[in-house]
This record gives structure tokens, sequence and C-alpha cells, in this order.
């Protein structure tokens, strides 16, 4: 028998991260919501994932991704996004894929708690940018030069959920 044999890939660790919990056990705030990070781009490489629970009506400034593809899904609760010139209700289950360089605006909408998954495809700077913005307990400020320092550009205010 003179097969050769072909080294093992070396596959990355399992990841399980409990249901409510953030991968590092740490606690970032946004006011109106709070981020976990579920799986990160060391992890995975290069992948980006997120867990948004809001408690109140809102969501990030308008703003487009140099290069990064944005994926939602809607766990709990009502969304209202803009990609584009489109406009889209997500529900639980549904999900949505916001290109690069396509602006896009979102928010919840709904007044119980709301929760979305978000991945960041590739991750680029964005694990770095909620690590920022979530000291100050706010959603990220409207200073084009940090958005922008981070791979986005701020193009506008939140959405607008009223009426």
């Amino acid at each position: 028998m003179n097969e050769s044999l072909q080294p093992l890939a070396v596959a990355p660790p399992v990841l399980f991260v409990k249901a409510g919990e953030d991968r590092f056990g740490e606690h970032r705030g946004l006011g109106i919501s709070q981020i976990d990070f579920k799986v990160v781009p060391q992890d995975s490489g290069g992948l980006l994932i997120i867990e948004n629970t809001f408690h109140a009506p809102g969501g990030p400034a308008r703003h487009m991704h140099y290069d990064q593809d944005e994926w939602f899904q809607a766990v709990e609760g009502d969304f209202l996004f803009e990609v584009g010139q489109e406009k889209f209700r997500l529900q639980p289950g549904d999900s949505l894929l916001a290109p690069r360089k396509v602006p896009h605006v979102w928010a919840y909408t709904g007044n119980a708690r709301g929760r979305i998954l978000i991945a960041f495809m590739p991750a680029g700077k964005m694990e770095a940018f909620f690590r920022e913005v979530t000291k100050a307990n706010a959603m990220p400020p409207q200073d084009p030069e940090l958005w922008r320092a981070h791979g986005m550009e701020l193009l506008g205010p939140p959405l607008s959920i009223e009426g």
C-alpha cells in the first residue's frame, strides 16, 4: 500500500455562544439596544455576526459600507429598512442583504423587545467600530470621520419611524 497521505486541514474550533450572551461575556450598549458578538473575524476567517436586541424603537444613521455586504435576519419584532431606493418591512424570519456601496438605513419599529441578527462579510473594521461606539452606551454619533475611519460613509440621519 503505497498511498501518499495528505496532511489534514486544521479546522477552527467549534464555537458555542448561549442565547442572550456575548461571545466574550461583555456588555455593549447602544442606548436603545445592546449588541452581542456571536462570531468574530478571528473565529471565522473574516465574518462578523452580531445580535442586536432592542428595548425601544430606532436604529442607526443612513450609511453605506465601502467593502462589506450586510445581511439582516429579523428574529423578534418588526423592522423597517431602506436599501437604495427600495423599502422593506422585516418580520420574524425575514432576511435582507444590503450590498456594499449601496446606501441603507433601518430601524426597529416596535414597542416591546426586538431582535435582529446582522452579519458583515467581510468584517473589515466593523468589530472595532462597535467596540468604540458602545463605550458611550448610545447610538453611534453622526461624526463622518468616525464612520469613514471604519470603512463607512455617513449619509444622513436615522430613519424616521413616526407617523
